[in-house]
């Protein structure tokens, strides 16, 4: 009787070497072929079988989270993983551990906290940021910041990259704000790269524009936000009666638009005529310029967005009231009034508002003079009694309103500069300009 073939994809150890012209057609046969995964790996881990580049490509697609732990307590274990003698097991871990699951997760992060080898942390670092658990934010964010070999920190930029999507947003961003700066300009490139990719990117990428930046960084920079090409505004204002608006807010919205290169545009509510938007695909984003949850919020305002949203594409945000960082810049303003008046003790400011009658505005109020430390009252502008205990009031007086309207004309006499509208006290003015120019 003849002897019997042996098939060599049935025994690890006939595989031929990667010398060995015949490697190739073996591989290529073991590619397309059904075969048991467990002789392979006992053939890796006992040192039979060296785990080359083109086995690897071929094993890869059969591993499971188990069989790629297998490999990689393997591959720890070898006191020459690093060196050249043994380059292919150096590549080992970025060629299997791209398969998403916890236990591979696990066990790249016991790689990482028992190796200081700073080139096993290059390899590790961007494969445990693949693996995307938000749990690994933390170690990926002090690995790209701290003292250590470039290399080192830029794999760890790059694992942030690699998980984007599933980091806090708020702390990825002043992450990447702080990396952009940093002096060195490949690491920095990245980080710009990686603020341009998240959401509502614009605004990050303005403000680095302050940061003296290398030049090639600012050329960088400049692509990426023409890149990211503005939304036109519509700015919904309050308006005066037929719908005239104020002259502060024809400025504010000129300013806005030289700063965002976009078109603004202004819409009073009191304007009867309907809104006239420009006939194109660009986006729409609409900004309601209101400082109270009034009539005009609650039921105004959702008609409009309703008959926006009819012809697409429209961004649409809550009313300016509601902002924190607005709510800060009025507290900001009236701690800037209080210490001007220096008045011993000294009772809480007044905020005059427009008279509102809802639960809804109740609540507003009482969370509006929580976080401004003011007292909100309702502005009776026609009472010349009101307007006399507002002139003896010893506390500084805010009207509530950007522009200038009834109440505050009806208050000047009385009250002077304290009258002044929102809109015209510089500080307030500079921080709505630069929330608006950051809007996408």
């Amino acid at each position: 009787m003849p002897p019997a073939t042996v098939d060599p994809l049935s025994d690890p150890a006939l595989l031929p070497p990667p010398s060995d012209p015949g490697r190739w057609d073996g591989l290529q046969r073991l590619r397309q072929a059904r075969f048991p995964l467990e002789p392979w790996l006992r053939a890796i881990e006992s040192g039979r079988l060296s785990p080359e580049a083109d086995l690897l490509a071929v094993l890869v697609d059969r591993l499971d989270a188990g069989a790629v732990v297998r490999l990689l307590r393997w591959w720890w274990r070898q006191p020459q993983r690093l060196v050249c003698g043994l380059a292919a097991g150096a590549a080992l871990p970025a060629r299997i551990a791209r398969l998403r699951h916890a236990a591979v997760a696990t066990e790249l992060r016991r790689g990482l906290a028992a190796g200081e080898d700073p080139a096993l942390r290059t390899v590790l670092l961007p494969l445990l940021g693949h693996q995307r658990c938000p749990q690994d934010f933390a170690l990926l964010r002090r690995s790209s910041l701290e003292a250590a070999p470039a290399a080192q920190r830029r794999a760890a930029l790059e694992g942030l990259c690699l998980g984007l999507s599933a980091w806090p947003m708020a702390e990825l961003r002043r992450t990447l704000l702080q990396l952009a700066t940093d002096l060195d300009v490949t690491l920095a490139a990245t980080a710009i790269d990686a603020l341009a990719r998240l959401p509502r990117a614009r605004g990050p990428l303005l403000s680095l524009r302050s940061r003296g930046l290398d030049p090639q960084l600012t050329a960088r920079l400049e692509r990426r936000l023409a890149s990211l090409a503005p939304s036109r505004l519509l700015l919904l204002v309050h308006g005066r009666s037929e719908g005239v608006i104020p002259a502060e807010l024809h400025s504010l919205a000129a300013e806005l638009e030289q700063r965002r290169g976009a078109p603004v545009l202004l819409q009073a509510l009191t304007d009867p005529r309907p809104v006239a938007l420009p006939d194109d695909d660009r986006p729409l984003c609409l900004v309601p310029l209101l400082l109270l949850p009034g009539e005009h919020v609650r039921r105004d305002l959702p008609r409009l967005r309703r008959q926006l949203q009819a012809r697409g594409g429209l961004i649409s945000l809550p009313f300016l009231g509601s902002w924190p960082s607005w709510q800060r810049a009025l507290a900001a303003e009236l701690a800037r009034l209080v210490a001007a008046a220096a008045t011993t003790p000294s009772p809480p400011p007044l905020l005059l508002h427009h008279p509102l009658a809802s639960p809804l505005a109740d609540r507003y109020l009482a969370h509006l003079s929580s976080c401004t430390g003011a007292s909100c009252r309702e502005a009776a502008y026609s009472s010349d009694r009101s307007r006399a205990d507002l002139l003896n009031h010893p506390a500084p007086v805010l009207p509530l309103t950007l522009a200038a309207n009834r109440l505050t004309e009806a208050l000047t006499p009385s009250l002077g500069a304290a009258a002044t509208p929102l809109l015209q006290r510089p500080a307030l003015r500079q921080v709505l300009l630069q929330r608006l120019e950051v809007l996408p």
